[in-house]
């Protein structure tokens, strides 16, 4: 395993990032458990979640897995980093009660307590806003995770799914008050959506913010979909039934299949693989439902794309390139 310094801070995290949202949903908990082994053993050392991971009246769950796992080998909380994430509503009985999301100090509070039960833990390395909170104020938020951070509860805090102004809102406003601010940013970014490289990479490149990419893969439109399908497989679904219900992205993947066959590559290996070579990338974030899909992407680590299909790869998937140009003219 390779690894990297998280961001700005003296962290060493693992180049994939063990994403665990399909832990409950999809994955049971003992498969939950080999899984969880299999990348330790491999020498992942990042775990990602959420509190509300298990969704609907599930919500919670894939913590309470992650939580079991630890309880099962107290030498296994050590050799993580690990990282929730905070935002959604988490009343109880189904209900969307008021106080229960977003980013108050009261919920988060509340929230971070309720995640440490559930993980077994007694404290998050890394504790990240799920989403931006437009109705709470940025000041309000640092003082609840300044709090958080000298109670021992959690060490750092990170963002998902920020735009640049917003990262750059928060981190000038921590440093106005003394805080260390953000150390780290979730978003979308793969070969297919390379928004981020406009303004959400340079802002967290600008302010030490190690890069997490959700999504790697675009809900499996880059792991050889098309070939999947002609053989009969697994169809697309979700994000990845959406772009290809557009003929000029399904050209795209087309194209993009036919580049990695050519040069006897796997197109999701190649995909994680990519996002390995660009500026400000910490890891990818995958989230395997079995042992295999894990297998695999841990070849990505070791997998060097030559120049000649990293431009062809730029070629297929354009970047947008920065901002203003990208817009501007």
């Amino acid at each position: 395993m390779k690894y990297t310094q998280l961001g700005r801070t003296g962290v060493k995290v693992s180049r994939l990032v063990l994403g665990t949202m399909n832990f409950g949903p999809q994955t049971d908990e003992a498969d939950s458990h080999t899984i969880m082994n299999a990348a330790l053993d491999a020498g992942v050392n990042f775990f990602d979640t959420a509190n509300v991971y298990g969704w609907g009246e599930n919500k919670g769950r894939t913590e309470e897995i992650i939580g079991n796992w630890f309880a099962g080998d107290a030498s296994r909380r050590d050799k993580v980093v690990l990282g929730t994430k905070v935002y959604a509503n988490m009343g109880s009985d189904g209900e969307a009660w008021p106080n229960h999301d977003r980013l108050s100090a009261l919920n988060i509070r509340r929230a971070v307590d309720a995640s440490l039960k559930r993980l077994q833990t007694d404290h998050i390395d890394l504790y990240q806003f799920h989403h931006v909170d437009r109705r709470t104020p940025v000041e309000e938020i640092w003082q609840a995770i300044d709090v958080l951070v000298k109670q021992g509860k959690i060490l750092y805090a990170g963002s998902s799914n920020f735009p640049g102004w917003k990262i750059a809102q928060a981190n000038e406003t921590a440093r106005r008050l003394g805080s260390y601010g953000l150390v780290s940013e979730q978003c979308l970014y793969n070969l297919a959506e390379r928004r981020a490289e406009m303004e959400v990479i340079p802002a967290a490149q600008e302010y030490g913010l190690g890069v997490i990419p959700w999504s790697p893969l675009h809900g499996g439109l880059l792991g050889g979909v098309l070939k999947k399908e002609a053989a009969g497989g697994r169809r697309a679904s979700g994000r990845s039934a959406d772009a290809l219900a557009n003929t000029s992205m399904r050209e795209k993947v087309q194209a993009y299949e036919d580049l990695l066959d050519k040069h006897g590559l796997e197109p999701g290996e190649a995909g994680l693989a990519w996002l390995l070579t660009r500026p400000g990338v910490t890891g990818p974030i995958v989230g395997p439902r079995t042992a295999e899909q894990l297998e695999s992407a841990l070849r990505a680590i070791e997998l060097e794309l030559s120049e000649e299909v990293l431009a062809g790869l730029d070629d297929i998937f354009p970047g947008p390139g920065p901002s203003p140009e990208a817009f501007a003219w």
